[in-house]
């Protein structure tokens, strides 16, 4: 953590550091006070900053954040649940279209035609044996903007080739400052009321 600014009068905190989001709101958290991340990205003026994609179950769920570093560098955080132990590849792929799920999302994405490692593979996920995987990390040559409207997509194994278990579209998040709503209009629940379990489907 290089800095640290608090504006009580809209209660936020804005932390300059490259600490993973999770690790500065269980920090946050331990003052008695609970934390919710309502902006992400580099101080740096990027007409898009951040992005994130939400897996929504009914299996498989997590968050996957993406926020631009510099023009050559994004950084990448990931929490998941319910993968079943082991590795899992993930990649970023070209389409959002998730009409038949991860297969209509088409190939990885690789705006570059890089020969080695596509810019879109993301590498791999350790599912611990209760299912959870976290990833942080940072993807060179990533840009942000040319990240919205594709899928993040999750594999059963290490093999791409196979069709993946979960996708999930990578929409435009708030950047630093761009957002101090506290109320969400979809439900009417408060950000301080909202947690992992805002994620779980409702049975109608």
């Amino acid at each position: 953590v290089k800095g640290v600014e608090v504006d009580l009068s809209n209660q936020v905190v804005r932390v300059l550091g490259s600490s993973p989001v999770k690790k500065m709101a269980d920090a946050l958290e331990e003052t008695g006070k609970k934390a919710r991340l309502i902006g992400q990205g580099s101080p740096e003026d990027f007409l898009v900053s951040a992005a994130v994609a939400e897996f929504k179950g009914p299996d498989i769920f997590g968050v996957v954040r993406v926020a631009q570093v510099s023009m050559e560098l994004a950084r990448i955080e990931a929490n998941f649940s319910g993968l079943s132990p082991g590795k899992h590849g993930w990649t970023i792929n070209e389409f959002g279209d998730l009409t038949r799920g991860a297969a209509s999302t088409g190939k990885v994405f690789n705006p570059i035609k890089a020969t080695g490692q596509l810019l879109g593979d993301l590498g791999t996920l350790d599912a611990l044996g209760n299912g959870e995987a976290s990833f942080t990390g940072a993807k060179q040559m990533l840009r942000v903007v040319d990240l919205i409207g594709r899928a993040i997509v999750v594999y059963e194994t290490e093999d791409k080739s196979d069709p993946g278990v979960a996708a999930a579209v990578i929409a435009r998040s708030a950047g630093v400052g761009e957002n101090y709503k506290k109320l969400c209009t979809c439900d009417g629940t408060t950000i301080w009321e909202a947690d992992n379990t805002s994620f779980t489907p409702s049975k109608v």
